[in-house]
């Protein structure tokens, strides 16, 4: 079925939600239950915010991986930005890194005892903020899956071209696929099919996710972030497990080729190279980073001012690796909307706009 007026057409919704629902009782005479994942953030916050899980009959979830940024952004990593302010270096910074709490401290509490702390609204800014205080070193906080790492690390382009001299990058940078591979790998995880990451596929390409259908026969759906375009990649799932086939389908081809970015993936093969990197509740996955190359280590902030990057300590009695993993749902941490809330966020979860702590928060705690 095409797509009718538009992305939230009421009547296409209520046909999806049928067959899904249809699907649902197929499975249940098998006693088959699936469980899909969606590995992006924006995702995340599209399914509570439209009441998806709702709709969807008890043998069909939906679980939210690792696919918020900041939520998987090491504690450590945390560390080392606080420890780079308070040896008088500014912080440049978006804007929901600023709470994301350390091992003892957050870049808030590093500011309110005098730290230097901006917050840009994009990237290019940290040039400017670098120009405006040539006497300060200025350390941009690189951070982000595939879809940030391009116009992030392009900054290089701009800061080696306009000779700017004090201006590096802090990066924890991260890679969605070898991920996936430690999703599926682990035992503990229940993962039936994945909806694909939509801006990271933008940039890598549908073809990334072949391996997983081709060598682990888990099911792929590239999607939007429209009512619409979630319930026709959770209506494919369903249909594939109802038909008994593997298939990888890119609803979102509007957007999302089979090549990806090669544009972007140009600035990532200049300045960048892989690395083994630490997710925060998951640990450290080998190459799942993207690390500064030697040949422009001179902008690489970690070995500008001998900052090594090291395991931080997660806060007491929280789950977040619990949540991004899928092994459990938000409500089910003892802590969610009680000691830990949007105002007074314990973990990174319920930090960032992206979390799935803060999209059951905002959405879905009622239940």
């Amino acid at each position: 079925m095409k797509y009718i007026d538009g992305f939230r057409n009421g009547d296409a919704g209520r046909f999806l939600t049928k067959k899904i629902l249809a699907s649902g009782e197929q499975l249940k005479r098998i006693g088959r239950e699936i469980s899909i994942m969606e590995v992006c953030g924006s995702h995340t916050m599209a399914i509570s915010r439209f009441g998806i899980r709702d709709l969807l009959p008890e043998n069909i979830k939906l679980l939210s991986g690792p696919g918020c940024p900041v939520c998987v952004t090491d504690t450590g990593y945390i560390d080392a930005a606080v420890k780079l302010a308070d040896k008088g270096v500014i912080i440049a910074t978006f804007g929901d890194m600023i709470r994301v709490p350390g091992s003892a401290e957050s870049l808030a509490d590093s500011r309110a005892r005098g730290g230097d702390i901006r917050v840009c609204y994009s990237s290019s800014m940290a040039v400017d903020i670098a120009n405006d205080n040539p006497q300060k070193e200025v350390v941009f906080l690189a951070i982000g899956f595939e879809t940030t790492m391009a116009p992030v690390t392009s900054l290089l382009t701009v800061v080696i071209n306009a000779g700017v001299k004090n201006l590096s990058l802090l990066t924890a940078y991260k890679l969605v696929p070898p991920a996936l591979d430690a999703l599926i790998s682990d035992p503990e995880v229940k993962v039936d099919a994945f909806i694909c990451p939509a801006h990271v596929s933008a940039i890598i390409g549908s073809d990334a996710y072949k391996p997983y259908v081709e060598d682990f026969n888990v099911p792929c759906i590239v999607c939007g972030f429209e009512p619409l375009d979630i319930l026709y990649g959770v209506d494919n799932v369903a249909s594939q497990f109802v038909n008994g086939t593997v298939e990888l389908v890119n609803q979102y081809s509007r957007v999302v080729k089979p090549e990806g970015n090669v544009n972007a993936q140009k600035v990532f093969e200049k300045y960048l190279e892989p690395v083994d990197a630490a997710w925060r509740g998951i640990g450290v996955i080998p190459a799942s980073g993207m690390g500064i190359k030697k040949e422009y280590e001179k902008y690489d902030a970690a070995k500008r001012f001998s900052i090594s990057i090291e395991g931080g300590k997660p806060q007491p009695g929280c789950l977040c690796g619990d949540v991004l993993k899928g092994k459990i749902i938000p409500p089910q941490c003892p802590q969610f909307g009680k000691s830990c809330t949007p105002s007074k966020p314990v973990g990174p979860c319920m930090v960032s706009s992206e979390g799935s702590c803060a999209a059951y928060y905002k959405y879905e705690r009622h239940k």
